[in-house]
């Protein structure tokens, strides 16, 4: 990996990455006036629980990408995230939509923020909700003397994935496990069943992570740092070739955690 040097007036590399571009098909039509982080959950905005547990961790420059509605999402946070208590969180934004009409997906989005990102950062999602996950400078640290190009947590599956993406080795391993074809059941009861019986156990991917800046160099990923092209590209695929060589370490988070994929999700989170 090619060491960069940084001058004393060099801007802060962020340690943390807050995924804010989709568009929220599936919410509309809340999503039409709205981006799917902004709305409310529990008294204030889906993607600031996010926020306040990056900044509780010590992140103290976080970069958001942005697309749909994306001058909605500066012009509710602007350039500094203040919490009572907590150091300030440095926001910096890359605007997947103001540069290329629309979002790059995952793999792109964070080759596009890649510029402004430490060597080692978080991702996190600004449409799940985890309140209580703690971004622990510990884990940070453990990952980065770590020989793994990512960490990511898993967690139990939640009814709409029933089938799970991932599973756990004894030592600590994501498994790119062969696809789970489930034949037609007669309800969910049955598809858990029959998930539950596979070997090993399957697991949902969470979304939150911690990367290295080499996992997104030409030996993994084809997209250059900074994506000129604004190449769209899923993070999966890559995902799951690095596990297929030892390069994806796992956790598991047992705590509460929705993604807010439907208006039904966002009502229940508001009502319980």
């Amino acid at each position: 990996m090619t060491k960069r040097l940084i001058s004393a007036s060099s801007p802060a590399l962020a340690t943390a990455l807050l995924l804010a571009a989709g568009r929220g098909e599936r919410m509309r039509p809340l999503t039409d006036g709205t981006p799917k982080p902004l709305l409310p959950v529990r008294g204030q905005p889906l993607m600031q629980w996010a926020m306040q547990g990056l900044q509780r961790g010590g992140v103290s420059h976080l970069v958001i990408n942005t697309a749909w509605l994306g001058e909605q999402i500066p012009q509710r946070f602007g350039a500094v995230f203040e919490t009572d208590g907590q150091v300030p969180v440095h926001l910096h934004y890359s605007q997947e939509g103001v540069d290329f009409g629309g979002a790059l997906e995952t793999a792109g989005g964070i080759a596009r923020a890649l510029p402004q990102l430490a060597d080692v950062f978080w991702v996190a999602a600004g449409d799940v909700f985890a309140p209580d996950f703690v971004f622990a400078p510990e884990a940070y640290e453990r990952f980065n003397a770590s020989p793994q190009l990512a960490h990511i947590w898993l967690v139990p599956n939640p009814e709409h994935n029933l089938s799970g993406d991932f599973g756990l080795s004894a030592d600590g391993l994501a498994l790119n496990l062969p696809k789970l074809v489930v034949e037609t059941v007669a309800d969910a009861t049955n598809v858990s069943a029959v998930a539950a019986n596979q070997e090993p156990p399957r697991y949902t991917f969470s979304t939150i992570a911690l990367y290295k800046r080499a996992f997104f160099e030409a030996a993994w990923c084809d997209i250059p740092a900074g994506n000129p092209a604004g190449v769209k590209a899923p993070l999966a695929a890559m995902l799951r070739a690095a596990m297929d060589n030892g390069a994806v370490s796992a956790s598991l988070y047992s705590g509460a955690w929705t993604d807010v994929g439907t208006p039904e999700r966002l009502a229940q989170l508001n009502v319980t």
